[in-house]
Formats: C-alpha cells, sequence, structure tokens
C-alpha cells in the first residue's frame, strides 16, 4: 500500500497532464468523475423514459416492440436505446475509476469515510439497474442472463419456489413477469438517485454537474458511438432451447461467465467479502490526522467566511452563548473537520501582524496554530541568503513536498491568510513568496486552489491588502508529478527578484520575533 498508492497517484497525475493539454484544467475529465457519474446517470434516466413510452410488456411484445423502436425509428428511439447501453456502461467505467482515484489520492480515510462507505452501494444499484435492463429486451442475451440470475438466487434458498422454473418452458412465463422487471427497472434507479444523493451530503457545494463544455463533448462522442455501432438485439429468446452463444456486456454482466463455472456459494462468499473490505477500506489502516479545528470566541465575531469556505461542511453558524453583541457563533463538528486548515486563512482575525497578547485567532488548529504558524515562517526566512528570496508556502499533496530551505509545507495553501503574505514581505522575510499548490484541475481540499486565488485577486474576504506588490508573488499549481517544472518556475521566480529594486516597507524583526525564529527552527531540528 505504502507504494502502490503514491505510484498510481503519479500515475493519475502524469495521464491528467495530457489531459489538461487536450481538454484544458477546468474539462479534464478524470477530474470530473463525480459530476460526469450524475451526468450519465440522467442521460440514462432521460434515455430510459423515453424508450418506455414504446416498450411492451410481454413474452413476445417485449422483444417486437425493442425490435421496431430499434429499427423503425432508429432515427430517434434507435439512438435512444443506443445511448441508453452506453452511457450505462461509461457510467460502470467512470464509477470504478473515479473509486481507484480516490483511493490513490487518499481521500477516503479518516473523517471522509462517510462518502467512501456510502459509495459501496452505488455500486451494486448500478449492477443491478443494469442487469434489470437487460432482461426487458427479452433477446437471447436476456434470456442468458434471466436463467443464471435466478439459478443463482434459488441457491440462497429464501424463496417458497425456484424463481428459475419460470423459464423451464415458454406456458411457464407471463406478461406479469415483464411488468414485475419494468417496476424492478424504475425503482432500482430510484434507490441509486437516493444513494447517490446520500453519497455527497457531507461535501459543502458537492459537483453534480461537469462543466458545459465538457458535457456537450460527452454527449456528441456518445451520439457518434451509437450512430457507428448502434445496439441491437441478439435474436429472440427461446425457452425450448438454451443460448449456446451470446456477446457478454463487459461492463454490465462480467460475472456472468464466472457464475457458471464457480460454485454459487464461492460468488455468494465473494460477494460479501468484496462489499465489507471494500467498506472497510477507510480503516484498513485508519488515517492519522490532526485534530479539528476549535473557535475562540473572544476573538469571533460570527461572520461565517469560514462556514462558507470550508468543504466538507464541518462548520455552522448558531446563536451566541457567550453573551457578547455578536447575533451567531461557529461550532465545528469534529466528525467531518479533516484539519485541512481553511478555515483558520479565512478567519479575518487571523493576523501574523498583532503582537499583543498571545497571537489566537477566532478559529485555529490545535496542531498547528497560526502563532506556530508565523514562527515556521520567520524560521523559514532567517534560511535564505543572497538575492531574489523565495519563501514559499506549499501544499502537501503537491510537487512540493520535500524540506528545502525556506519552504514550510502546510496541509493546504488556502490555510495562510493573505495577511501572512503581507508580514512575509513587509517584514523583509523574503524578496517574494511562491504558494505552490496541488494541480489547479482538483484541488485535494476542494476548493484550496479556488479561495486562495479569490482572495488574491481581491474578489473573496480575507483580502491580500493592495498594499502588496504582486510582482513578488507567485502561484503555482503542480501535481506530485510536476517537481521539475516548480523548481523551474521558483528559479525564475528568484531570478526576476534579484532584479527588482528593494521594497520600501520592510520592517526589520523585532527581538521578539526573532526569539520566535529561533525556537522554531529549534523545534524543528528536534522534530527530525
Amino acid at each position: 500500500m505504502a507504494l502502490l498508492r503514491p505510484a498510481l497517484r503519479r500515475g493519475f497525475d502524469r495521464i491528467e497532464r495530457l489531459l489538461d493539454r487536450a481538454f484544458g484544467p477546468d474539462w479534464n475529465p478524470l477530474a470530473r468523475l463525480g459530476p460526469l457519474g450524475w451526468y450519465l446517470f440522467w442521460i440514462v434516466a432521460v434515455t430510459g423514459i423515453y424508450l418506455f413510452i414504446f416498450f411492451d410488456t410481454g413474452v413476445i411484445d417485449a422483444y417486437a416492440s425493442v425490435e421496431w423502436l430499434t429499427n423503425d425509428h432508429w432515427w430517434h428511439a434507435g439512438v435512444a436505446r443506443s445511448l441508453h447501453r452506453y452511457a450505462s456502461d461509461l457510467m460502470v467505467l467512470v464509477m470504478f475509476t473515479h473509486l481507484l482515484r480516490e483511493w490513490a489520492m487518499d481521500r477516503y480515510r479518516g473523517r471522509r469515510w462517510f462518502s467512501w462507505v456510502t459509495g459501496v452501494p452505488v455500486i451494486w444499484f448500478v449492477y443491478l439497474s443494469g442487469i434489470t435492463g437487460y432482461w426487458l429486451v427479452w433477446d437471447q442475451l436476456a434470456q442468458y442472463v434471466a436463467v443464471t440470475t435466478t439459478e443463482l438466487l434459488d441457491t440462497l434458498g429464501i424463496f417458497a419456489e425456484p424463481i428459475a422454473r419460470n423459464f423451464l418452458a415458454p406456458t411457464l412465463l407471463s406478461g406479469r413477469f415483464f411488468t414485475l422487471m419494468v417496476f424492478l427497472h424504475i425503482a432500482i434507479p430510484l434507490l441509486l438517485l437516493l444513494m447517490m444523493w446520500i453519497h455527497i451530503q457531507r461535501i459543502t457545494e458537492a459537483r453534480t454537474n461537469p462543466p458545459r463544455g465538457l458535457a456537450v463533448v460527452t454527449l456528441v462522442a456518445l451520439v457518434v458511438v451509437s450512430l457507428a455501432i448502434p445496439a441491437e438485439s441478439q435474436g429472440p429468446a427461446d425457452l425450448k432451447g438454451i443460448p449456446q452463444s451470446v456477446g457478454i456486456d463487459w461492463f454490465i454482466l462480467p460475472l456472468y461467465p464466472v457464475i457458471e463455472s464457480v460454485p454459487s456459494g464461492v460468488i455468494w462468499w465473494g460477494v460479501l467479502a468484496f462489499t465489507v473490505l471494500l467498506s472497510g477500506m477507510p480503516w484498513l489502516p485508519r488515517r492519522r490526522e490532526g485534530g479539528a479545528a476549535q473557535v475562540f470566541l473572544d476573538h469571533c465575531n460570527g461572520c461565517s467566511r469560514c462556514v462558507a469556505d470550508c468543504p466538507y461542511a464541518a462548520i455552522t453558524l448558531v446563536p451566541r452563548s457567550d453573551g457578547l453583541p455578536f447575533s451567531h457563533e461557529v461550532v465545528v463538528n469534529p466528525a467531518r473537520c479533516v484539519a485541512c486548515g481553511i478555515c483558520m486563512g479565512a478567519c479575518p482575525s487571523s493576523t501574523p501582524f498583532r503582537r499583543s497578547g498571545d497571537l489566537v485567532t477566532g478559529i485555529d488548529l490545535p496542531d498547528r496554530p497560526l502563532a506556530q504558524l508565523r514562527a515556521e515562517v520567520i524560521a523559514a526566512g532567517q534560511a535564505l541568503t543572497g538575492k531574489g528570496r523565495v519563501l514559499t508556502l506549499a501544499c502537501g499533496q503537491g510537487a512540493a513536498v520535500g524540506s528545502a530551505p525556506g519552504r514550510v509545507v502546510l496541509p493546504c495553501v488556502a490555510m495562510a491568510p493573505p495577511s501572512l503574505i503581507d508580514f512575509i514581505i513587509s517584514r523583509g522575510l523574503a524578496d517574494g513568496v511562491a504558494v505552490a499548490g496541488c494541480a489547479e484541475r482538483d484541488c485535494f481540499n476542494r476548493f484550496g486552489h479556488a479561495w486562495t486565488e479569490a482572495r488574491f485577486g481581491r474578489t473573496r474576504d480575507p483580502y491580500l491588502r493592495a498594499r502588496v506588490p504582486r510582482d513578488r508573488l507567485l502561484t503555482v499549481w503542480a501535481g506530485p508529478s510536476e517537481t521539475a517544472r516548480l523548481d523551474g518556475e521558483i528559479a525564475g521566480f528568484a531570478a526576476r527578484l534579484a532584479d527588482l529594486p528593494g521594497y520600501e516597507n520592510v520592517r526589520p524583526l523585532d527581538e521578539e520575533e526573532a526569539a520566535e525564529a529561533e525556537a522554531a527552527a529549534q523545534r524543528r531540528v528536534a522534530a527530525k
């Protein structure tokens, strides 16, 4: 696990860099797998409703109606059938790629377990929806799926009479069976939609729609495939015989050849073991996370900036409880907080300039408070020499993960309040600041990139002060496989800084700040 996950993550990052060139960061399909899954669900749902208009239930009518819409009305209903088929297949592919990518990114353990665990039932509901859909066509493939499925279900011994007996002869199968299948094919997707909704409940502003351009490209690609390779039936089902050869949909029906050759007990225990193992992965092993953010009401006026910026709906507003003249205060739910620190960077009281009393902010991380961050920044600045000194605030999930002079690694770059940039430059700790976050296409903490850019661009509170020279600030968004690019951009930035005149507002560190820097350096040495 320790070697496989980083290697897989770098592999994803390299592929996504190629897709960035083709689609751009915003349209990158690998970075939008969740919204793409939702989009494909709606394509499947809309085309399914349209096909139902033409569908007749019945042993003979079912197949005949599907053939009629496929051949006689191929230009609309036939295309809809193919869209229904290929969007379902693509949804399966997107689902498993999304699962694998989240595992590689390590975004499933710790306090993020909820989305992972609630995603496991989604897998089975997707497959159940596809299997019941294949039954409705009632061609030879449907007969094969129906017989194999019912024989497997009968091994459970929970039904009063064997279900598979309905397929022993044509006279034993009635139209009511197809009515039941239609009901299941409607009810199961509705349950799937419910599980998908539950899946995103602990995510703030969950993205359920892909960018419009990516949605158009996806739909056009599906239509082209539908026209080039239309979905077709495999001959009418005949219960007088057994299908000798059928074409398998390897996205929806990959287990069916296995079911035929493996004892049913092995299949059921395998399904159970897969489900339990997948559900338990967030605790294999448990992720070590920092303590949840803490609120200090003496410095909190209930402005709600941290509530708006939290990516995981871990912070809420409640009525004031301490008697101060404010209407609300914020409360942190420790079960949801992942200790990303974005809330600390959003708090207007997070200012490293304050010198009176202890440096306490309205909301802070117990394991990495603002006071410690300021001390680390001072120590990092003291380690820089020469011209073009660059102090780097780096995301721990991006390209700048190693230790280096003048580098401070954060759980998320949005943890650093904009006033910290002002502090570094105005105190002469560095000639410039490089903010090195993770890849622009997909921030590890969802909004770190967007909030940082908005704060620096003065479109989201807290703003970066206008007095901070923008030519002394560099932002680089680079994934774990882009270390060389990051180093090159920082080196170029340092060279440009060396040619700039001195910054007029620089004030040297006072004795207390210098002492903090020395203490932080000693702590860092002791930690190593």
